[in-house]
């Protein structure tokens, strides 16, 4: 959804915004938000977002700190209730009194829910059992060689270097195959060799049937993966548009341009 007042791309030379017809909803959204709103007292921090989201959608969300970002995941998540407005996964909305749609969510956060005393396969077969999976032995065997953590199975979490410790992290999110996928900051304090890795099991998660979100500052790592991007200002989103039409090379400048007509 686009903002009311929305910078020309065109001004800048930089981004082309689709128009509905060049953005279809193939088929029937698997995340939804409906004016979706988070406060904190006196502060905003998600103001009225709307959303829909398919099968195969990747959307990154762009913006500077403080603009909401981890709050809209957290909401999307069912991690926060919003103070108006709801969520929808698969048809269900969220709805706090009970749990079965919380099976089709993975997270992954700065925390990493990770126990650093267990090793890389304990931690695996402890959040399998939480969801009480079938033949879990072998699924947290392909989990792990899924992230390319085979070799060190057997390591202590807390031996792992940060970015052996964020794919364990994803290995956990992905681990009960869940429909929608949240990613926040998933590349920060990655070395270059890291990122490429993290970035490669990612590709592998957006397999056409998944849902993802992704939050991060880095606009080339952002852009990399997504099919639909949106930048989020002050709680609201400022630009949405997709991947498609998106200039990179000029997009740095797009996004700087959003971010200060929408800081006002």
């Amino acid at each position: 959804m686009l903002a009311e007042a929305v910078p020309d791309p065109g001004a800048v030379d930089t981004v082309t915004v689709p128009t509905p017809a060049e953005a279809p909803r193939r088929v029937a959204p698997v995340l939804s938000a409906r004016g979706l709103v988070r406060e904190y007292g006196p502060v905003v921090a998600v103001n009225g977002v709307d959303l829909d989201l398919a099968p195969g959608d990747f959307l990154t969300v762009f913006g500077p700190n403080g603009a909401g970002k981890t709050s809209l995941l957290s909401l999307l998540g069912g991690r926060l209730k919003p103070t108006r407005g709801e969520v929808v996964i698969g048809g269900q909305r969220l709805d706090f009194g009970e749990t079965t749609w919380r099976n089709r969510i993975g997270v992954l956060s700065h925390q990493g829910f990770l126990y650093g005393h267990l090793t890389a396969r304990e931690n695996l077969r402890f959040f399998g059992k939480l969801f009480a999976l079938p033949d879990l032995d072998r699924l947290v065997t392909e989990r792990l060689e899924q992230v390319g953590l085979t070799d060190r199975a057997d390591f202590l979490s807390r031996q792992l270097s940060h970015g052996m410790r964020q794919r364990l992290a994803l290995a956990r999110a992905l681990l009960h195959d869940p429909d929608v996928v949240l990613l926040d900051e998933p590349y920060t304090g990655l070395d270059p060799y890291a990122a490429t890795v993290l970035r490669n099991v990612l590709s592998s998660v957006q397999d056409g049937r998944r849902t993802v979100v992704m939050v991060t500052h880095n606009l080339t790592q952002g852009l990399e993966l997504a099919t639909r991007v949106a930048i989020q200002v002050r709680g609201r989103f400022a630009w949405e548009g997709a991947r498609e039409g998106v200039d990179a090379d000029g997009f740095e400048r797009f996004y700087h341009k959003v971010v200060e007509d929408g800081m006002g």
